[in-house]
């Protein structure tokens, strides 16, 4: 068993029903207790990944919610962050309410709703954030459009200066949009997540704005860990992402970022388009069920307990929601995964979007199972 957060580094076994009941070791099972045997492999809080594009609602012929929580599962994440750029986007009551109707009846997983910065995630007129917040979203972002109008993304911050919510930036072009983001978190004093982290220059500036002691924090992506230019031109116009894919000196600096804690989060950005739609252009890929084999095969010397740090008590931390630790009471959602080979094949994936650049690639690290509130939701 691997928890950060409880300092726990060793062989353990956990009782729970929907919470943590206990840990110990050499635990006896109860009368009509099911055992689940996870000798040999990894238990870990729940993973969450806090960058997923579910595409309800709108666009249903990409993904749905049960396909892309069911991949969620496949993948090991017992819980993920859903981005607000819908048909229509989640920049309203009504929006967010109907969203939370449909997660309730359709989501396998735990999916947590972040919502629009401005209306129609245009980058002008601020949305009612504090209503949004008050009704279940766990943060702010106008996710590909990024808040172009700092005008109006100052108004936005000004209006939630007290609430515990974090602002995330989706940054293009990545440097200019970082330091004018970094200026506005000094400003308000906010929270601010920068998603997919993909130039040197952008890591050496979130370090210096770390070293001011600003609240801030980053995400990197399993095709940013692993993937170059050199990859896009064998792709062709299926490689194509937003922030594109960068230099190799991009890629061993984001390694060392994880290494060194300067980023705090993994997370997919888990895009499905269908092929047509790849192969005409549309940015972005099926991170799901590949990422935790992909963080580690770009970081094998990576520790134990920093990579579930990044997978489950550092999302649970920036978006202020429960998990990220099996301490006593805490919710039983559990990644049980193992280090042992295995091939992509995209024929195999359960989310409706199949295009990753790494069909075909053999991981060294495979989810087995995967646990949501006491319940066995995939086992391999």
């Amino acid at each position: 068993m691997v928890d950060p957060v409880a300092s726990v580094d060793g062989l353990r076994d956990v009782r729970v029903t929907d919470v943590v009941v206990e840990i110990g070791e050499h635990l006896e099972a109860m009368p009509g207790e099911e055992m689940s045997d996870a000798t040999g492999a990894i238990v870990a809080p729940g993973f969450i990944d806090m960058h997923v594009h579910l595409r309800e609602p709108g666009e249903p012929h990409k993904e749905r919610i049960e396909t892309g929580t069911e991949a969620a599962l496949h993948g090991g994440f017992t819980a993920v962050a859903c981005m607000p750029n819908t048909r229509p986007p989640i920049d309203d009551l009504a929006a967010l309410e109907s969203l939370l109707g449909l997660l309730s009846r359709r989501a396998r997983c735990r999916v947590y709703p972040i919502a629009a910065i401005t209306r129609a995630c245009n980058g002008e007129e601020p949305c009612d954030l504090r209503a949004l917040a008050r009704a279940g979203a766990v943060a702010f972002s106008d996710d590909g459009r990024w808040t172009r109008d700092s005008r109006a993304l100052a108004e936005a911050t000004h209006a939630v200066r007290d609430l515990d919510v974090a602002f995330i930036s989706h940054c293009e072009p990545e440097e200019a949009a970082i330091a004018r983001d970094l200026l506005l978190a000094q400003a308000s004093e906010k929270r601010w997540h920068f998603a997919h982290l993909s130039t040197r220059e952008g890591l050496e500036m979130l370090r210096a704005a770390r070293a001011q002691g600003l609240p801030v924090s980053a995400e990197v992506t399993p095709h940013h860990l692993l993937c170059t230019q050199e990859s896009a031109l064998e792709m062709g116009a299926a490689s194509r992402v937003n922030p594109p894919l960068r230099r190799e000196e991009d890629v061993r600096a984001l390694r060392e970022g994880v290494r060194d804690g300067s980023i705090d989060a993994f997370a997919s950005d888990h895009a499905p388009h269908t092929l047509v739609e790849k192969n005409g252009g549309a940015p972005g890929f099926s991170g799901l069920e590949v990422a935790v084999g992909a963080y580690a095969a770009a970081l094998p010397d990576l520790a134990l307990s920093r990579f579930v740090s990044l997978l489950s008590a550092n999302p649970a931390r920036i978006l202020n929601v429960e998990g990220g630790t099996l301490q006593r009471g805490c919710p039983a959602d559990i990644t049980i995964f193992r280090d042992e080979p295995w091939r992509v094949d995209t024929r195999a994936f359960v989310s409706q979007g199949t295009c990753t650049p790494f069909d075909g690639a053999i991981f060294p690290r495979r989810v087995i199972a995967t646990i949501v509130g006491g319940e066995m939701r995939y086992r391999a």
